[in-house]
């Protein structure tokens, strides 16, 4: 049985692999997720440990191979066999019709296009041999770039072994998620270090780190377009080409049109103005194609761009305002952070006044002062920004602002921490961190109470009901009805909500403890791991690290936090009063046996919910065992339509999707929480 069982595990392992690499694909590529995550998990799982047992049957296109951890020395470079050419840029139709009347001059009239929106992010090269990926190379100057293989092995987009043995180079762009850029920032930000100036920038640093463990953490993304080396690969256009990559198990734009006329690209770059704000990546316009390869070879190129191709910039959206002041906050993990408040003016589709200054040295290096004119835009097409001063306009008397030195709220004498950036206050009583942390204590994400809003919290506070999380749950109604605005039936529903959340499961504690770094799901990793709050406060920093996706800044902020005995003391008070500090939520082998109807079921919420919060929804579901996700396709179980349900009730419908109204929603989830207990 012992000489047989290296053979099985073999096996075992190239099966887990293949797996996991089609499911891969099918979440990260095609957005049509076949198995819920927590199956996923389980297998990989496996595969860790049958690999540690087996090193010598790691490929390089497991699973396993994406979570970097390889610290780099630096980049070597790379010469391109066949140069990356930049595209000559047209801004306007006047400048598009002068282009297609260059080509048909060229080749007739019988021409048609590509159009395909313009990702702002980094280009790459990517070299797959007998069907592996083998390098991937930075755009560099078109003809040098440099190796940053390891880290593309962590962009889950990009396969690390082809359907086919093909050999092959193609080209394309990396970027970072809007949704991903502004976490990153947030999170920077509250770490007191330099945030990036927009997704593109955020990416190409991404993509440059000598830590690979750092890189597979950005949540990076890829749109491939070109084919520099078709090696046995056929294609006789450029739509042909966007099939044969996706066909290869590429990730590729499904915004792609082919335009028979200039009008026709026109609609098509007006359509994609308008909707740019709702895509869920940054793009700065719209690359127009010859489709043909035989009349772009026809064309040719110049020294430095190909003639058969364009690019329309889509205007920068602007607005120029006055800087009134400059206010600072102070968060709860201490950071001062300064935001400008501005005369109100409408950019990218709503009224801004107020745009993030992020620290003193972002202030420093564009010089920004009071009563300065300045132009905003909106990073990301999310974020509002100042993008310079217009210094022929600043007035006279005109001084440079100065960092303030103390707290805005304690008075406490302002530090800069290690190499922060930030303004950091260190005083553990400032009132500002500890109402944040009240707030942070009884959002939606943490404990969830309900009604108890800033304005709410920070009367308690002032007035001297709370000073720390455990004093909530010693309210009295009588304590409540010394509130501003808070009658008996406010107070009532306060107390109910506040005893409500003592029977929340560990997850919602931990998170809302504020513990630096812990999210949400890392609280609902270590509670579900530990089980209850007495071992997590005993654990070792080696076996938090040991769990997945917990790195080490993770495991070293918790160990720190659970070393303070005040801390002890808060645990105990909530104890005391009754609050639960045991994880109640499923397991994942009970998560398999769920019987309702969301069990095995992938469900897309739309519109606006009423009985439940969308949050509150998802959670719900997914404790019944069912997966949310937030686009639809085929592999769409159910889509619940809310009021003004959209485009995506739309495209369910279309493809014949089950859909339910928010009633039908609230009445499975009952049932099924019912049947349950």
């Amino acid at each position: 049985m012992t000489e047989k069982q290296p053979i099985d595990d073999q096996a075992r392992i190239l099966q887990l692999q293949q797996q996991l690499n089609q499911y891969g694909y099918e979440y990260y590529v095609q957005d049509q997720p076949t198995v819920e995550d927590y199956i996923y998990d389980q297998l990989y799982a496996e595969l860790v440990q049958l690999e540690s047992k087996h090193p010598q049957l790691i490929t390089p296109d497991s699973p396993t191979q994406r979570l970097g951890g390889k610290v780099l020395k630096g980049f070597e470079k790379v010469v391109h066999n066949v140069p990356l050419y930049s595209l000559n840029d047209v801004f306007n139709q006047e400048e598009i019709i002068a282009f297609d009347e260059r080509v048909k001059k060229a080749l007739g009239d019988s021409v048609s296009y590509v159009c395909e929106l313009k990702i702002d992010g980094l280009s790459i090269s990517l070299k797959y041999v007998d069907g592996l990926f083998v390098q991937g190379a930075t755009r560099g100057d078109g003809t040098v770039g440099e190796n940053i293989t390891e880290n593309l092995k962590t962009v889950r987009s990009i396969p690390l072994k082809l359907a086919e043995p093909l050999s092959i180079e193609v080209r394309g762009e990396c970027f970072m998620p809007r949704s991903s850029f502004v976490r990153l920032n947030k999170e920077r930000e509250e770490a007191g270090q330099d945030v990036f100036a927009n997704p593109r920038n955020a990416a190409a640093g991404s993509l440059r780190q000598l830590d690979t463990k750092i890189t597979a953490k950005r949540n990076l993304d890829t749109f491939l377009y070109t084919v520099a080396d078709f090696g046995p690969m056929e294609a006789a256009s450029q739509g042909e080409a966007l099939q044969e990559l996706a066909k290869n198990g590429f990730h590729v734009n499904p915004e792609a049109r082919i335009c028979h006329t200039v009008e026709e690209i026109w609609a098509y770059i007006q359509e994609y103005h308008l909707k740019r704000v709702d895509l869920p990546y940054e793009i700065d316009g719209v690359v127009i194609k010859v489709n043909d390869f035989s009349q772009q070879d026809e064309l040719g190129f110049t020294v430095k761009a190909p003639r058969w191709a364009t690019a329309y910039k889509f205007p920068p959206e602007e607005a120029q305002t006055t800087l009134q002041d400059i206010q600072w906050t102070v968060g709860r993990t201490g950071v001062v952070t300064p935001t400008a408040v501005m005369d109100p003016v409408f950019i990218a589709g709503s009224t801004v006044s107020r745009a993030s200054l992020h620290n003193m040295d972002y202030i420093a290096a564009k010089d920004i002062r009071l009563q300065d004119q300045v132009i905003i835009y909106k990073a990301g097409d999310i974020i509002p920004e100042i993008s310079h001063v217009v210094l022929a306009q600043r007035p006279s008397d005109s001084q440079p602002y100065l960092a303030p030195t103390h707290c805005p709220e304690c008075e406490s004498e302002l530090v800069h921490l290690d190499e922060e950036v930030a303004l950091r206050c260190i005083n553990p009583k400032c009132p500002a961190q500890l109402k944040e942390g009240l707030a942070h204590f009884v959002s939606r994400n943490a404990m969830n109470i309900d009604g108890l809003g800033p304005r709410v919290l920070n009367q308690m506070y002032d007035k001297g009901l709370v000073k720390d999380v455990a004093d909530l749950y010693k309210l009295t109604e009588m304590q409540l009805l010394t509130l501003d605005k808070i009658k008996e039936k406010a107070a009532d529903n306060l107390l109910r909500a506040i005893d409500a959340s003592r029977e929340n499961s560990l997850e919602r504690l931990i998170f809302g403890l504020g513990i630096r770094h812990v999210g949400a799901k890392a609280a609902k990793i270590l509670a579900e791991h530990f089980g209850d709050m007495t071992r997590l406060a005993q654990a070792e920093q080696s076996e938090i690290v040991a769990l997945e996706t917990i790195g080490e800044t993770i495991a070293d902020s918790v160990v720190t936090y659970f070393s303070n005995q005040e801390v002890h003391e808060l645990i105990a008070e909530l104890q005391e009063a009754g609050v639960n500090l045991r994880y109640r939520g499923p397991q994942l082998a009970e998560l398999a046996s769920v019987a309702s109807p969301f069990a095995g079921k992938t469900v897309v919420l739309t519109g606006k919910l009423s009985h439940y919060t969308r949050d509150e929804a998802k959670e719900k579901i997914e404790l019944l065992g069912g997966k949310v996700t937030g686009s639809v396709s085929k592999k769409t179980d159910i889509v619940v339509a809310g009021e003004d349900a959209g485009s995506k009730l739309t495209k369910a419908q279309s493809l014949g999707v089950t859909v339910w109204d928010e009633s039908q929603m609230v009445q499975a989830i009952e049932g099924s929480e019912k049947n349950e207990n």
